[in-house]
């Protein structure tokens, strides 16, 4: 396998493809052909605004794509990755009931059905198999919905990936999805080579069995589109003869993935008609829409997704990837272009790419905007633009223009992008449709946000920069705080630093830039890039509320949606009437994990006060990568442990002794490198290596094992 020259704009126009094919396929999944027709016509472009939905969304397809990829960095990108290791991934990152998955129940969903046999020890592919869990349950669509990512980190190399293909469906399926999934990943990397459609689809179908329903379902479609010029005729026989009565289940694979076929072969090469055939078509229109989408974004590049309306501007590449790694909820389509990129060099034994340093807003692909959008409201209406441009980039290649307009005295222009979730009504609408959107944030105190730009040569007049971010409030609103203003004139560049103050543990939302001018200045300035760094240096004790607050009883509920939530009880985890303490954590049985922070937290120390009350365990972890991945001081009755949780769990270090229940115990954990340093009220009671230094960076946790503690006083420092 060898890497192509434009392999990184190939994969983001894929990421995109797909993306931008979900978000119009979503809002009438289910639908039949009949029922869109009668709406819409034809599904040309968005429809989310007809039907009063967002159009960035929580989805099964996106998050299941660019999550279960991940077992192969977590496995050091070896070729010999195996369905447990992927299966391990699984129970890693899904939250259960709340990410990824619809939970429907075992028996009726597949996905759910899978996860129980994996969560009581039953190993892929076993898991996912006919065998265990019956043909209907085994044949749904899921395999190939999650599947884009194993295509993309194969590039012309369809073999790897049909391979890759069938190691992954198989933890949670098998028979025709197995075939399905694979002839997906394959068409996928041979879209990098390859532009011809009947010859992806030969190269394709080459790998599955000549004798298997998808083989000779695929050859039937295409029969019919070579006697049928319409593709509406070729749906009919396809609704005909591959029947949902005859593929029964939620969302069997095959009349999905012929309408799959159909769309690429209809399509007329060409990204829109394909998205419209595909959708318009109906059933499962935004797994199958964003399966087309992918493929042909690889294969037609971003030219080809542009050479129509306006794809691209709405989404502004954003992302949401809720998983039990909160800080990677909130993301966008160049970031995960990156990490699939750099999957692929790493199985090829290449260093990773990182783009101007290494900074988390580069805007090095062409069109990319990184969620990057102008804010709206009273001051900053219609006072700005964005446009990525070549050149104006010490760095690198591109950047992002800010062209601000008429900017009178009062007047601001502010270009922002995400950081957490957006609102509190869109994180309740994402609860109540039942994919959560979970996620931490990626910004927090303490943290140095850090920007280059320029000032357009031919401005004018100076203007006046700072770095800002919005952060929650007492009332579940959204208030500013920013960084010192510095004036810029015209062909000047700067750098901008901040450090980010306290905001009384309450989340940040948005981080951005901010332009004010007078006499009605307009011109242009350039954002080369926008990162941050550092250790945190926060409490994350319950917010404290205004003698005001206190008089209207308000009470802000929104900072507890930064934790990732993976316990048994009640998500009503603070308990201002009743309790002192912040938290209050309860798991029935097992380990549960309260779960906040980014894998950029390399070296710090965590600390908390716990009270146990019943309990078989409890404590604190660091360098939290999910719910399989992390390092943790663990207390019972009778030891005291530093243990590494890492495809099940090594005891680093112990002692003898524990903790008794309604006893207040002041914890912290230290990690610097591979070093780990426990204390037990200002006492250290433990220090070890971890001899691996398996986990580089993570985020933290409150653990309640079997049982109820409270936990108070919780904070993350620097060493």
């Amino acid at each position: 396998m060898t890497l192509q020259a434009d392999y990184v704009e190939r994969v983001y126009a894929g990421v995109l493809g797909k993306i931008i094919a979900v978000y119009l396929g979503r809002p009438i999944e289910g639908w039949s052909h009949e029922m869109i027709v009668e709406r819409f016509g034809e599904i040309n472009y968005y429809v989310h605004e007809a039907l009063d939905v967002p159009l960035i969304v929580t989805d099964d397809d996106l998050s299941g794509t660019f999550t279960f990829v991940r077992a192969m960095p977590d496995y050091g990108n070896s070729l010999d990755l195996t369905p447990v290791q992927i299966g391990q991934t699984w129970l890693n990152y899904i939250v259960e009931g709340k990410t990824i998955l619809w939970w429907g129940g075992i028996g009726d969903v597949t996905e759910h059905t899978a996860y129980i046999r994996l969560k009581n020890g039953i190993q892929p592919p076993r898991s996912g198999s006919i065998e265990l869990n019956g043909p209907i349950m085994a044949e749904q669509i899921g395999s190939q919905i999650f599947i884009d990512g194993w295509g993309m980190i194969a590039p012309g190399d369809p073999v790897l990936a049909a391979d890759l293909a069938r190691r992954a469906a198989s933890v949670s399926h098998d028979g025709e999805a197995i075939y399905g999934a694979q002839v997906v990943a394959a068409l996928e990397a041979q879209a990098f080579v390859e532009s011809d459609i009947n010859k992806l689809i030969d190269s394709a179908v080459s790998l599955i069995p000549s004798d298997s329903t998808t083989y000779r379902m695929i050859e039937k479609v295409r029969n019919w589109h070579a006697r049928q010029p319409d593709w509406r005729g070729t749906l009919g026989q396809i609704d005909s003869e591959y029947s949902r009565d005859r593929y029964p289940g939620n969302c069997h694979i095959v009349p999905n993935h012929a309408r799959i076929i159909l769309a690429l072969l209809y399509g007329d090469d060409d990204f829109q008609k394909s998205l419209m055939v595909v959708n318009t078509s109906g059933f499962d229109t935004d797994c199958n829409s964003g399966n087309v989408g992918c493929i042909m974004g690889i294969k037609n590049g971003l030219v080809g997704i542009d050479a129509g309306p306006d794809w691209r501007g709405p989404v502004a590449d954003r992302l949401y990837l809720p998983t039990a790694d909160g800080g990677s909820g909130i993301s966008d389509a160049v970031g995960e272009t990156y990490k699939l990129v750099n999957i692929g060099r790493g199985m090829q034994g290449l260093e990773p790419l990182t783009p101007k340093n290494g900074a988390r807003y580069h805007f090095s692909l062409q069109g990319s905007v990184q969620g990057f959008e102008p804010e709206t409201g009273r001051e900053s209406n219609n006072t700005v633009t964005i446009e990525n441009v070549s050149g104006h980039s010490k760095k690198g290649d591109r950047s992002l223009a800010l062209r601000f307009h008429r900017l009178a005295k009062g007047r601001i222009a502010r270009v922002a992008t995400l950081t957490f979730i957006p609102s509190k009504e869109i994180a309740d609408y994402f609860d109540e449709r039942g994919y959560r959107l979970l996620a931490s944030p990626t910004l927090y105190p303490g943290q140095v946000v850090r920007a280059g730009l320029v000032a357009e040569a031919a401005n004018a007049d100076t203007v006046t920069l700072r770095l800002y971010a919005r952060h929650y409030n007492e009332d579940d609103a959204l208030e500013i705080i920013g960084s010192e203003p510095v004036q810029v004139a015209p062909g000047a560049e700067v750098n901008l630093d901040w450090l980010v103050p306290e905001t009384g543990n309450q989340p940040i939302a948005t981080i951005g830039i901010e332009i004010t001018g007078e006499n009605g200045a307009s011109g242009t300035v350039y954002l080369d890039w926008l990162t941050w760094d550092g250790t945190p240096d926060m409490h994350l004790n319950r917010p404290t509320i205004s003698e005001a607050g206190q008089e209207k009883r308000k009470r802000p509920k929104f900072w507890k949606k930064a934790w990732i939530y993976a316990l048994d009880s009640s998500e009503r985890f603070d308990s201002w009437d009743y309790w002192t303490q912040a938290y209050r954590l309860i798991q029935n049985e097992g380990r549960g994990l309260l779960i906040q922070g980014t894998r950029d937290w390399i070296d710090y120390q965590f600390a908390a006060t716990a009270m146990p009350r019943v309990c078989e365990a409890g404590g604190i972890a660091v360098r939290v990568q999910g719910l399989q991945r992390y390092y943790a001081l663990l207390l019972d009755q009778e030891r005291t442990r530093i243990v590494r949780v890492l495809d099940g769990e090594t005891v680093l270090a112990e002692t003898d002794s524990g903790w008794s229940v309604e006893q207040n115990y002041d914890l912290k954990l230290k990690v610097e490198g591979g070093k780990l340093t426990a204390f037990v009220s200002g006492e250290q009671v433990l220090e070890t290596q971890d001899p691996e230094a398996a986990l580089t960076g993570g985020g933290i946790a409150l653990i309640a094992q079997a049982g109820f503690i409270y936990f108070d006083n919780v904070a993350v420092r620097p060493l």
